[in-house]
């Protein structure tokens, strides 16, 4: 069977990368093959330069900033479509949707910011895991990095995640409730699309 590219999408400090984990775990336990990919992907030069971008020790305009979130994901692009054609199902902690989020509420074309991402391969499924920006900055008070920082950014970034949620290869899970809850509600919702592929 093909395998199948899943993203779980949200403002920082929604819980996606805990809710990636636990996807992958009851994959594994339903017997499928999966692997874990985390955009951005700091083990590549591109990446290494976002990492400087967001500690602030580089200054780059928001379209810079999405061209190398952008750059970053196609360094993985041969290796998300082998491995999807190889049957894997492959969880990933953001993606195309966050260049959008976060570039439209930085002021940017979101036509544009869906143009240069046209060649990625497209998620099936998008997990937007919804919170409030205040939760965001109760579940991180140190260390938050220049867009962490901003509630009024991130409000923004929630609007766009909630309008492009809007789109029927996408479900949107409350994630203002317990870890475990939300885990039930990711995982019945990768279920639902595994079921209508048999």
């Amino acid at each position: 069977m093909a395998g199948m590219l899943i993203v779980i999408e949200g403002v920082d400090q929604s819980g996606k990368e805990t809710q990636a984990q636990r996807l992958r775990e009851r994959l594994r336990e339903a017997g499928h093959k999966v692997r874990l990919l985390s955009f951005p992907d700091y083990g590549t030069s591109i990446g290494e330069e976002i990492a400087r971008a967001l500690q602030g020790e580089r200054e780059y305009g928001p379209d810079v900033m999405q061209l190398l979130f952008v750059a970053n994901r196609h360094e993985r692009r041969e290796a998300i479509r082998e491995w999807v054609d190889g049957g894997l199902i492959l969880v990933c902690d953001r993606y195309r949707a966050s260049s959008i989020a976060y570039g439209e509420a930085l002021g940017l074309d979101a036509g544009w910011l869906e143009d240069i991402q046209r060649y990625l391969p497209r998620a099936e499924l998008t997990i937007f895991i919804d919170i409030a920006p205040a939760t965001a900055a109760k579940r991180k008070s140190q260390g938050r990095d220049r867009y962490e920082r901003d509630l009024a950014l991130l409000e923004r970034v929630r609007s766009s995640y909630q309008r492009q949620a809007t789109s029927p290869d996408w479900v949107r899970v409350d994630g203002e409730r317990t870890i475990e809850e939300v885990a039930e509600d990711v995982f019945a919702a990768v279920s639902a699309r595994l079921t209508f592929r048999d």
